[in-house]
């Protein structure tokens, strides 16, 4: 548990340095170094309960995610001219965040109150790979259900590319490619067919609303220019549901096999926040229902989550009938790069 915010602040400076932002590494050492006690938004985070760190309500996070929204709505100048692609020195850089905090204080105070909300694109390449295993196994369509969709971006990923060793995965004029640094084999290049996808989320995004899209945005990191050009195009493709609900009671609502369809249910860097209560009855549910799986309604559930392991995240499958758990390999969190391990092809 993060005892004070200072320690927050430096915290996930580190965290934001190694995925490859060091303005954001600058930035949460300034916020550590010269946090000022005088604002209302101060007084807010000094009375927080529980844990205010990265891995809990991410506090560091809500604070550099308002002061982006700030920026790239228009409303404060000093950040704009101080910003990526902008390079001042501390002083000057502080001198400008310093002012917007306090010139925006009631913004901030209630920008705060809401968890950050991502939807990391390209993570979608666990995705890609994962479903064309799938379709090359199951000649069937298939019925998405993604839990923890936020923004739903990742529920387009059939609509995306994937460019790894020297192969082409997805639309040849997909707006979005993703080409993570990958080891391991190419997947089969199997296409599938997606009748229906659909995910949950308890505080969804609406992609198509500005101040959803702003929001989106805000939580991407100032100097990750291609990272924030690729969640605009994913945005502009966005067109899938995603429903305001706990997302286990609403995956018990989806799990009834449609008979001649594959059901995917997957999530990525979202079970983890769940109650260890809702993880048991979720996993109790699903298991349920892919004992009643068959060759014509099968069941699969790909999952990406911190599992304790190092580096990035484990990619792992459950699929029936047989109720099979197939190991995938790795990848950052960001998806930055893949260690594909899976088989050439599933049981």
């Amino acid at each position: 548990m993060t005892d004070t915010l200072h320690q927050a602040f430096r915290e996930q400076a580190g965290h934001c340095e190694n995925l490859d932002s060091p303005f954001m590494g600058r930035l949460l050492r300034l916020l550590a170094d010269h946090w000022p006690e005088d604002t209302a938004l101060s007084r807010k985070l000094a009375d927080w309960q529980g844990d205010i760190g990265p891995m809990a309500a991410s506090l560091p996070l809500r604070v550099c995610g308002g002061l982006h929204a700030l920026r790239l709505s228009g409303q404060d100048d000093g950040l704009d001219a101080t910003y990526p692609p902008q390079s001042p020195d501390d002083a000057a850089l502080w001198s400008a965040v310093d002012a917007a905090l306090h010139r925006h204080d009631t913004f901030m105070c209630a920008w705060v109150d809401h968890a950050p909300q991502t939807n990391e694109v390209r993570r979608a390449a666990a995705l890609i790979a994962g479903t064309a295993l799938l379709a090359d196994r199951y000649a069937l369509p298939i019925r998405l259900s993604e839990l923890g969709a936020s923004g739903g971006l990742n529920l387009m990923f059939d609509h995306f590319a994937l460019d790894i060793n020297d192969t082409r995965l997805g639309p040849d004029g997909a707006t979005v490619t993703l080409a993570p640094n990958w080891t391991g084999k190419t997947p089969p290049a199997a296409t599938p067919t997606i009748t229906e996808r659909r995910g949950v989320d308890l505080n969804p995004l609406d992609a198509h609303d500005n101040g959803d899209a702003l929001r989106l945005m805000a939580y991407l990191w100032p100097d990750q220019a291609e990272r924030m050009a690729r969640t605009r195009a994913a945005i502009a493709l966005q067109d899938a549901p995603v429903d305001p609900s706990d997302a286990i009671d609403w995956l018990e609502t989806r799990l009834p096999h449609q008979p001649g369809q594959m059901h995917l249910i997957y999530h990525t860097i979202a079970w983890q926040y769940f109650p260890p209560e809702a993880q048991a009855r979720g996993t109790q549910l699903i298991e349920a229902a892919g004992a009643k799986a068959t060759e014509t309604t099968p069941l699969a559930w790909l999952r990406m989550e911190a599992d304790g392991d190092t580096p990035g995240a484990g990619l792992s499958l459950r699929l029936w009938p047989g109720n099979h758990t197939i190991a995938l390999g790795r990848i950052d969190f960001h998806g930055r790069w893949v260690d594909w391990q899976a088989p050439p092809r599933l049981p």
